[in-house]
């Protein structure tokens, strides 16, 4: 049975979010050691979090559109590309990244730990360009005090929403994710009355009570944030933290949204940036601002444990010197059309 990435692991109180990107130079070289980190991270993981059992420790890889080429060339996931700059009312831009180490755990030890072995293999390889460190606010809040992820879905409906199916059968049991850093003006959050707060998120600040559809403005954050089709809500997987420096008064939300097709996450970017309709934007940017974007593709586990074997297969014929390449191609691992082979992810140590 194929064995997935902890894309629906339990959220824990802290995170590190690492972005990278590869060097340049020797593309053969740098592919072989990134390949060679790849490989590893699932043994790395239970290395570190063999030290403290009850630390839940997990990370969840993503390759970029660009890395994917370099590492991997064709196939490629269907809908990988690069994050989609969007201008609206407000402005969300696409930032480099080529991987991403999503890195949880109970305690931030094993975090900084694992993300200090992981950049450490890189070296000379890729460079982290942005590293935020996440935590838990209070019960599951944000830092403009509202409760964050309430939506989520969870069971059955978590993986249908999350992992590829048949839908793209070479790369079944993987995902998509899209990353923003967030940055919050709070002080002309917190001069607005609740009231209003409440109305720019759709929810009563206090309770965490959705506001009656009735009561809900246009323009409230749950109400474009709701993606239908064909009468069926489209879910993704959030798994947001607060971060920040009080000292330079920074105050921010690392936005972090898992999907079995971008497109879902990129609607709800489209709704909140541009409006629905038009103009009708989503008002908690008003005093949030994107300051980063970018999307990857998140393989299986298997498909990572055998990553330093799959050198690229050039679609044109050629491998990257120029030479005829290879009969042989990068294939994904299937996944069982029927389980996902999900169960594991309940009751294993996953990376």
């Amino acid at each position: 049975m194929t064995t997935l990435q902890a894309v629906d692991a339990r959220l824990t109180r802290a995170a590190v979010f690492l972005i990278m990107t590869l060097n340049d130079g020797d593309d053969t070289a740098i592919g072989a050691q990134v390949r060679d980190l790849l490989g590893d991270i699932s043994s790395l993981v239970r290395g570190t979090g063999f030290r403290i059992p009850d630390g839940r420790l997990s990370c969840v890889t993503g390759i970029g559109s660009k890395a994917w080429d370099v590492l991997f060339g064709t196939p490629r996931p269907k809908d990988l590309h690069p994050f989609r700059e969007i201008h609206g009312v407000h402005h969300a831009p696409s930032t480099p990244g080529d991987l991403l180490f999503h890195i949880r755990a109970t305690r931030m030890d094993l975090c900084f730990e694992l993300a200090a072995t992981i950049v450490s293999r890189l070296e000379g390889a890729a460079t982290v360009i942005d590293e935020v460190h996440g935590f838990k606010y209070f019960d599951e809040r944000d830092l403009l005090g509202f409760v964050d992820g309430t939506e989520n879905p969870s069971g059955q409906v978590a993986i249908d929403s999350t992992i590829i199916g048949e839908e793209d059968p070479d790369f079944s049991g993987g995902s998509y994710v899209i990353v923003q850093k967030y940055l919050h003006d709070l002080k002309k959050w917190n001069a607005m009355a609740v009231e209003t707060q409440e109305d720019v998120i759709g929810r009563h600040k206090l309770s965490d009570i959705e506001q009656r559809d009735s009561a809900k403005k246009s323009y409230a954050h749950n109400v474009l944030t709701n993606i239908e089709e064909n009468g069926e809500q489209l879910q993704i997987l959030r798994d947001n933290m607060p971060f920040g420096q009080v000292g330079k008064g920074e105050f921010g939300t690392y936005f972090i949204g898992y999907a079995r097709s971008p497109a879902r996450t990129e609607q709800m970017l489209q709704n909140m940036f541009v409006g629905k309709p038009p103009g009708n934007y989503d008002r908690i940017l008003d005093v949030s601002t994107a300051v980063t974007g970018v999307l990857f593709f998140i393989p299986t586990a298997d498909f990572l444990d055998g990553a330093p074997d799959l050198m690229p297969s050039i679609s044109s014929g050629e491998n990257a010197a120029g030479s005829p390449a290879s009969d042989t191609c990068v294939s994904a691992h299937p996944v069982d059309a029927t389980s996902l082979g999900i169960g594991s992810l309940k009751e294993e140590p996953q990376i």
